[in-house]
Parts: C-alpha cells; sequence; structure tokens
C-alpha cells in the first residue's frame, strides 16, 4: 500500500507555487461525514495555508460519492474556478456496491478531466476498512484532502503555465 511509504500530509512547503490569487470549488460526500469532514478540513487549511483566500473556496456538499461527479460538473458549469477537488469515502463492504461506486466516480472524474479546461481532483477514499479511512483522513497515515489540495495547486499552476 502506497500510504504505508509515504504520508499524504507530507511535503516540501516551498516547493508548492503560490496560490493567492486561484479559486476552488470542493465538492465533498455526506457519506461517512466522520471522514469526509476530516477530508475537507484538510484540504481547506491546505489551501489556505498556500494563500487561497477563504472566499474563495467554494463548497459543495452532495448525498453520496457516486454524486461527486453530478455535483463537479454543476461547479465547473456555473462558477469560475480555477479547479475543483472532489472528496469522499467509500469502505468496502459485503456486496459489488463499492466496486459499482468506485469505479463510476473514477470514470466520471476522469471524463470530467478531458471535458473541461480545468483540473478535477480525485480525492477519493477506497478503503477495505473504516479503520483505514480514518487513518487517512488525519490519522497516522495523514490527511487525504491535504494532498488533494497541493494537487490542484500544482496543476492549476502548471494548467496557467501553458496558457500563457
Amino acid at each position: 500500500m502506497a500510504t504505508a511509504y509515504q504520508n499524504l500530509s507530507s511535503y516540501d512547503f516551498s516547493s508548492i507555487p503560490d496560490a493567492s490569487g486561484m479559486i476552488f470549488g470542493i465538492v465533498v460526500s455526506e457519506w461517512n461525514k466522520s471522514v469526509t469532514e476530516k477530508l475537507l478540513e484538510g484540504a481547506c487549511n491546505t489551501l489556505e495555508r498556500h494563500g487561497v483566500k477563504p472566499e474563495n473556496i467554494v463548497v459543495k456538499r452532495v448525498p453520496g460519492s457516486f454524486e461527486l461527479t453530478y455535483g463537479a460538473r454543476q461547479l465547473a458549469e456555473n462558477k469560475d474556478l480555477d479547479g475543483i477537488i472532489t472528496l469522499g469515502c467509500v469502505v468496502r463492504g459485503d456486496t459489488p456496491h463499492f466496486d459499482y461506486v468506485c469505479a463510476g466516480v473514477t470514470q466520471g472524474i476522469t471524463e470530467l478531466n478531458l471535458m473541461y479546461d480545468i483540473p478535477f481532483i480525485f480525492g477519493l477514499l477506497t478503503t477495505g476498512t473504516m479503520q483505514q479511512a480514518e487513518d487517512r483522513a488525519g490519522g497516522k497515515h495523514g490527511n487525504k484532502g491535504d494532498e488533494a489540495a497541493i494537487t490542484a495547486i500544482k496543476m492549476v499552476n502548471s494548467f496557467c503555465r501553458l496558457q500563457n
């Protein structure tokens, strides 16, 4: 497992571009709220540490992880954003539901990245147990929300360079 070798919250602060002029949308699932709210907190705190003003972070909640793609598309079509972060948590259960949700969200986020001229960041935890999810939402493996925010800043910075 990759996070056994790298903490999701560890990075070289000085290597991250200034994000003070950037505007981000975050779509977060309400399902597994105890985990997703920690992911959201991590993402917002990391964006702000790198210069994003709180008023330049648009947060929208959706009922479950499967709805992340619709929420992200709606943000892209209705707000002037530099990038969109999707945050959710799916824990494997006894039915194939996990596989369908994870595959659908993965495909949906990929399609959004190909359809729009802004990056959509995949911040979906896909774990075998709730403990694994908690370990990746501010626990012993760091916070996937931090990682998603750093990825968003880097992608927007790279994308802006291409435009100039």
